[in-house]
């Protein structure tokens, strides 16, 4: 179903705000992401407030760090409910690693389902000459891309974060039983933003994208369940 593929982005700063949205998607949205802006302003409360409304939650914190520090932050993620959470596949094999193991092991000790666990390949608001000028490299995005997905793959990850311009390269690369997640989604009616990597529901759906998160065309809308119905239209 088309609501099984679209995650709402809720870039918001208070608790508030978050409950009206998801109140007024409850009836065509399954799953809700946090973010780095939403969970540092209200805590493990922005996560209590979706498993209370009884929605899918993808914790988008995106971890970076030592091994151990990641693997701690996964157990705390997997503790308070996430359903899906994410870290930066550059934080390489060993972090990775630790994380699943993490995950596998908070999820067994407390009876539920693993949460997806997703490497963050490269930022949609990145393109090609940024990517080659701040990182001071000749090698090609998409190669980089493709080297970080097969490298989460690789530490037994379930999937990536990934621009939806990278979905067939990582199909190639990961097969068809990998979890892609894009952002970097934009209606044809929608602005794009800082977003660089782009592509509209139907097309990143049609890539082979198994998941869409869309924030601002939703959640800035003056009314953000017409502008849910048209995406899903958009994808079905």
């Amino acid at each position: 179903m088309p609501k099984d593929k679209l995650i709402v982005a809720l870039d918001v700063d208070n608790l508030e705000a978050a409950d009206r949205i998801v109140a007024q998607l409850s009836d065509c949205v399954q799953t809700f992401k946090v973010g780095s802006q939403f969970f540092t302003a209200t805590g493990p409360a922005s996560v209590q407030l979706l498993r209370e409304a009884k929605m899918e939650i993808f914790l988008d914190l995106k971890f970076h760090d030592i091994p151990n520090t990641v693997a701690g932050a996964v157990t705390s993620a997997t503790q308070i409910g996430a359903n899906m959470i994410n870290m930066h596949a550059s934080g390489g094999f060993e972090m990775m690693r630790a994380a699943r193991e993490a995950a596998e092991r908070k999820a067994t000790d407390l009876g539920i389902p693993m949460p997806i666990l997703l490497g963050v390949t490269i930022l949609t608001s990145i393109d090609e000459a940024h990517f080659q000028r701040d990182f001071s490299t000749q090698r090609k995005l998409t190669d980089q891309v493709a080297y970080l997905a097969e490298l989460s793959q690789e530490s037994g990850l379930d999937g990536v974060v990934a621009s939806p311009l990278e979905i067939t390269l990582i199909r190639q690369v990961c097969g068809d039983d990998f979890v892609i997640v894009t952002p970097g989604i934009r209606p044809k009616w929608a602005a794009t933003g800082d977003q660089r990597r782009i592509m509209t529901p139907a097309e990143a759906i049609a890539a082979g994208a198994d998941f869409i998160v869309v924030g601002r065309p939703i959640t800035a809308s003056e009314a953000p369940q017409v502008a849910t119905e048209r995406i899903l239209q958009e994808i079905e």
